[in-house]
């Protein structure tokens, strides 16, 4: 398998992870998306059509969208089905719920993140407002689950890939100027995720304090 990424990426960086989380071995080709754009070049466009990263090049084929990446490699490289319970229709529905809501981050406190880091010509006061609408909405639904004992965006004793693919946006969303103080529910999930074996930093993403003993 072949990742084309860039290394700042918060789409890229979910699915880096969950290779990790995998253990599974790719190699990694560096595009200059910031301030080259290489991805909207001719030569990439050659690869992949729609000039946008993440991109999996598989003997399968190539797979352009960082939630449908996911998908993929849990269908294909997670016999264990944990992280897509295709055993469980409405598990699936509320994964495939919640990715898009990743997919909803992505393009709004993601967004105001690359305006602020990228200099993208985006109007940073409509993301940043459009994220801390999504985070109110995300840490209900996280309050919510740990008082029935979940811990989890979709019920279950283990995350989804719905945790992935909502995680970078939000670890890196004050970048953006979206800050996570009044989100505490949020925050615990996020230190849950990172503790996920097989969790990996980037910049802006570090680690977390090891879980007490007992």
């Amino acid at each position: 398998m072949k990742l084309y990424s860039y290394e700042l990426s918060a789409e890229c960086y979910k699915v880096r992870f969950f290779l990790s989380v995998l253990g599974l071995t790719c190699d990694v080709i560096g595009v200059d998306e910031y301030p080259g754009q290489e991805q909207q070049g001719e030569a990439f466009r050659a690869i992949a059509p729609l000039g946008r990263l993440p991109v999996l090049a598989t003997g399968d084929g190539v797979i352009e969208d960082a939630q449908a990446i996911l998908t993929y490699l849990a269908l294909r490289h997670d016999p264990t089905g944990i992280w897509y319970p295709v055993d469980d229709p409405l598990r699936v529905a509320l994964c495939g719920q919640w990715m898009g809501f990743g997919a909803a981050l992505d393009a709004s406190a993601g967004q105001a993140r690359r305006a602020l880091g990228m200099f993208a010509p985006l109007d940073v006061a409509a993301a940043q407002g459009a994220a801390r609408g999504l985070l109110r909405q995300l840490d209900e639904h996280l309050w919510f689950a740990e008082q029935d004992g979940e811990a989890w965006l979709v019920p279950g004793e283990a995350p989804s890939i719905a945790d992935l693919a909502c995680f970078p946006a939000i670890a890196l969303a004050e970048e953006g100027g979206v800050m996570l103080t009044d989100y505490p529910a949020l925050r615990r999930w996020l230190d849950r995720v990172k503790r996920i074996p097989g969790f990996i930093t980037m910049s802006g993403i570090f680690g977390t304090s090891p879980a007490p003993e007992g």
